[in-house]
């Protein structure tokens, strides 16, 4: 999910990379153009483990590396990319005063891990999303959150990037549900472009995605990913656009 804890101009070029860990955690990148009057949060739910604390998220400093998806977008140049895998998608009150919320600075960011709606009271106002909000969303009362805090103006954000301990070995999440107007909409315009890379000791259920031409170490500068990207893992793409249900994208491994 996708959320601005204020009305935003525009919002467009949503990339989002998603990769299991190994020990029981998921990867997330996340990188988007947006123009906004004021400064504001970007706010993504997370189906993340219980019980969860302050730290469990874990931020990656990606400033260094601006062009991890257009390298990553050049696997996906021709010669084209060749079948063999399936993947299925999915659709998937007041808090008492406590200490304020650990905010770590990542790049040209500042963000905190919010362990659950109760503790959105450890936030400044500011970057609050409106109860009312969170009521016309059912099934996050138990999520966690990341919050990252943005200037306002128009920019192309560097890449976002965390860890976090899952809920559910058996698939895999993409933030893709959003509110962007301060408003929940059934159906909502997308702009996202999804990238997925399998573990070969966790496969996913890989069909109707496109396949990298080659492994990333001959597209991607690895090393600059600080672990994200295997080298020798093929990765996954997948377009949503247009008008479409307004809800996040679960992806499955295969059992």
């Amino acid at each position: 999910m996708c959320c601005f804890s204020q009305p935003v101009i525009s919002v467009s070029a949503t990339n989002i990379f998603a990769r299991a860990e190994g020990n029981g955690r998921q990867l997330v990148v996340y990188s988007m153009a947006i123009e906004a009057r004021t400064e504001l949060a970007m706010i993504l739910p997370l189906p993340v483990h219980r019980p969860a604390g302050d730290q469990d998220v874990t931020f990656v400093n990606l400033k260094g590396y601006p062009q991890f998806f257009a390298d990553l977008e050049r696997g996906f140049v021709p010669p084209p990319s060749k079948g063999g895998h399936s993947l299925n998608l999915l659709a998937a009150p007041a808090a008492a005063a406590l200490a304020p919320l650990p905010v770590v600075a990542v790049g040209d960011f500042e963000a905190s891990f919010v362990p659950s709606t109760q503790d959105f009271s450890r936030l400044d106002e500011r970057f609050l999303i409106a109860d009312h909000l969170w009521a016309q969303l059912p099934g996050y009362g138990d999520f966690g959150f990341a919050v990252f805090k943005l200037k306002a103006g128009a920019m192309r954000v560097h890449p976002m990037a965390f860890s976090f301990p899952r809920r559910d070995p058996r698939t895999v999440f993409f933030p893709t549900v959003h509110i962007h107007d301060g408003e929940v909409h059934a159906r909502a315009e997308f702009d996202h472009t999804l990238y997925c890379q399998p573990q070969a000791d966790e496969p996913l259920l890989t069909r109707a995605w496109e396949e990298s031409y080659a492994h990333p170490a001959s597209f991607m500068q690895v090393g600059r990913t600080h672990g994200i990207i295997l080298p020798d893992q093929h990765c996954f793409k997948k377009g949503l656009h247009g008008q479409l249900p307004n809800r996040d994208t679960y992806l499955r491994v295969v059992v």
